[in-house]
């Protein structure tokens, strides 16, 4: 578990699912990232997040902001077939009501500081739509910077959908002080 001066980030539970289904079926949250997305894409998406804590010991938290469970916000391995596959990757999904207050900032923030804490990756990447100007500009604040060589085509959608069209983001681990 992870305690900021805000939020609560720790591994989602069952009591957890009303709210984080709601958010991942939400078609303005998740426009830049599902096509129709569904209650039955968003429980497909929990069981992903829940398998990869599984199998490699991290994956997305559930975020509590004034005692409600708001979004997920972690790390977990990148995605095969991707330039980050294998990475440590950082995301977040948060729901509306928490837009525009730096909750995601925050989260990510400790998910970072986990990050160097506790894992040994020399970066910690994202990747986000070319259009989702809102993640990257989040990207920036946290100190990641665009990759020039991370613009690709993600997989799960046909080369010609304007969602495929996808850009990498990375954070060197930083130098010990001294």
């Amino acid at each position: 578990m992870i305690r900021t001066e805000r939020l609560v980030l720790r591994p989602p539970e069952d009591r957890d699912s009303p709210a984080l289904v709601a958010m991942l079926s939400d078609r303005e949250v998740m426009e830049r990232l599902v096509r129709d997305p569904s209650v039955e894409s968003a429980e497909r998406s929990l069981v992903r997040h829940r398998g990869y804590r599984q199998q490699h010991g991290l994956g997305f938290w559930a975020v509590e902001f004034e005692d409600k469970v708001v979004g997920l916000c972690g790390l977990k391995p990148g995605a095969e077939n991707t330039p980050i596959a294998g990475e440590l990757e950082i995301g977040w999904l948060f729901s509306k009501p928490v837009w525009g207050k730096g909750v995601a900032r925050e989260a990510a923030e400790a998910s970072l500081n986990w990050a160097w804490e506790n894992h040994p990756a020399m970066r910690v990447v994202a990747i986000t739509g070319a259009d989702h100007i809102a993640s990257q500009k989040l990207m920036g604040k946290l100190g990641m910077s665009r990759l020039a060589d991370g613009d690709f085509l993600h997989p799960l959608y046909e080369a010609d959908d304007p969602m495929a069209r996808s850009v990498t983001f990375a954070i060197a681990r930083p130098k010990p002080a001294g």
